[in-house]
Formats: C-alpha cells, structure tokens, sequence
C-alpha cells in the first residue's frame, strides 16, 4: 500500500498522490469529504510515475495535477495497460507479481496525466499555505518530488523513504537518492510522511541512507570481483536490513549498481526487473 495526504489552506486544499487504483482513491476521497468539502481540491502532486501514487487521478481530475519532467515521462511508459499485462503473464514473473499486485484492480483506469509540469523547485500557495515542491530525482524513478509545508513541519517523501520495507532503485542513480536523504535531514520538518510504511521521523531518513550506502557497496565489490550481477545478489547477506519487507528488492537494486558501473550493460525493462526479483525470491 503506498500514501497519500491532503494540505488543506484557506478554501482549498492539495493531495498529494492518489492511490492504486479507483476503489481504493474513492475510498479515501470519501474519507476526507469533511475536511474537503469547505476546502476542496484544487491541487493534486504526483510524487512520482509508479502507478500507486497517480493511477487514481482520473477521480480529481478537475483539479490541477503537478509532477516533475521526469515523473510524467515514466507515466508515459508504464500505465495501466502495462500493469494488466505484467499481472496476467502465465509465468513465473506474472505470477509473483500477482502476489504483490493481487489485491489491487486495475481495470477501468483512464489514464489522467499532470496538466502542470516543473523542474527543479517551485512554490505553491494553498489558500495560504506554503508548500514546496523539490524534484530530487532521478533516483528511486526518473523524476521523485518530495513535498515540504514548512509551517506544519511535515514533509512527503514519495518514495525516497520506505518506512520498514526495502528500497527499490528502480532508475538511480545511487548519489542522487543519498544526496535527496542529506536534503531531507537538513530540511525543518520533524513529521516524515513515507511513501510507503507509518508516519515516521528523520531516523527512517537515515535507514534508507544506510541500506542504500551499504548496498552500493556490497555490490562494487562483487562487480569487481567479476561476478554476474544475479550471483551477486544471492550472495550478498543483509544483515540489519535482512528483515525489511520484500528484501528480493535487492536484485534490482545491484542491477541498477552494475549499470551505474558499466553504461554498456542492457537495461532491463519492468518484466525483466521483477523476473530478476521473482528469481531471487524463489531461489531458482
């Protein structure tokens, strides 16, 4: 499950993300009815391209969606269409990711991109209310905004911090996601909304730091030692970090090391990467 939040001002208010798919964005919407019925959406921000923080924006598509170059140019590539097809492969890669994805519909998505499109920072104000936008990215995606309200303290990561789960670089590369974690340290905000995982502190900040630093690592020694990139991954012990959720993660994480080593190697495209996991999960 990913999140989302609402910042609410003077007569309006902005979401950040909509979720998965449709049942569960209604789901939510209703929830904040009695926040939003006297300050209504006016502004949604889609941290990044994966669809659990956009594929519900056809639901508050009268307001203005904002998203960074980069986020709108992953949605472009992997929307629902893609998503069905991944899920309803008959092979090893379709079904573990059915295991992930079971829960979640995605049929009857209409696939609403950002009308608004930003690069670097911009400024939002939200019936007085001052939020930030800062594209961080390319990191975990293309294109990652995190979303800092200075007079709440609070900032929304999007997916540069998985609260109690594993990070997953699915783009990179590595300095970049370290460089937004020492951006997010330094930031006032005490409150971190995740993109995944419970409403959390700095100190998740500095765990993903560390799990990223140390996968970097672990991974260039064994690029360097020759060895292939899915041997590398089994042979790689997590230690502190062995019990985040979904730890087959790291194989696409030492993917995305090798590449950063060698530009020559392929890139994998989403089926391959989650054959990648898929294999590491099942130890075949």
């Amino acid at each position: 499950m990913s999140n989302a939040g609402l910042i609410t001002g003077r007569g309006e208010s902005l979401l950040v993300d909509t979720l998965y798919d449709l049942r569960l964005t209604r789901v939510m919407l209703d929830a904040l009815a009695p926040v939003t019925a006297t300050a209504p959406i006016s502004t949604v921000v889609n941290t990044h391209g994966n669809g659990d923080h956009w594929f519900g924006n056809q639901l508050v598509a009268h307001a203005e969606i904002v998203a960074a170059r980069g986020s709108v140019a992953d949605m472009r590539l992997v929307g629902p269409a893609e998503m069905r097809a991944l899920t309803g492969a008959d092979s090893p890669t379709g079904r573990f990711a059915r295991r992930i994805f079971g829960r979640f519909d995605h049929s009857g998505i209409d696939p609403v991109l950002p009308s608004r499109v930003f690069d670097g920072e911009t400024v939002l104000d939200v019936g007085g209310t001052e939020v930030r936008l800062l594209d961080v990215g390319p990191a975990h995606s293309a294109g990652d905004t995190i979303v800092h309200v200075p007079r709440a303290g609070t900032v929304y990561t999007g997916d540069i911090v998985f609260a109690r789960a594993t990070p997953i670089v699915w783009h990179g590369p590595f300095a970049r996601w370290l460089a937004a974690c020492d951006l997010l340290l330094g930031l006032d905000a005490d409150i971190v909304v995740p993109g995944h995982g419970p409403v959390t502190s700095r100190r998740a900040v500095r765990e993903v730091r560390d799990y990223l630093e140390f996968v970097h690592e672990q991974a260039t020694a064994r690029f360097t030692a020759g060895m292939p990139v899915m041997d590398a991954a089994r042979d790689i012990r997590l230690g502190r970090f062995a019990d985040l959720d979904e730890s087959e993660r790291l194989a696409v994480n030492v993917h995305t090391v090798y590449r950063e080593l060698d530009p020559a190697l392929p890139p994998l495209d989403g089926p391959g990467l989650f054959g990648c996991m898929a294999e590491l999960c099942t130890g075949a």
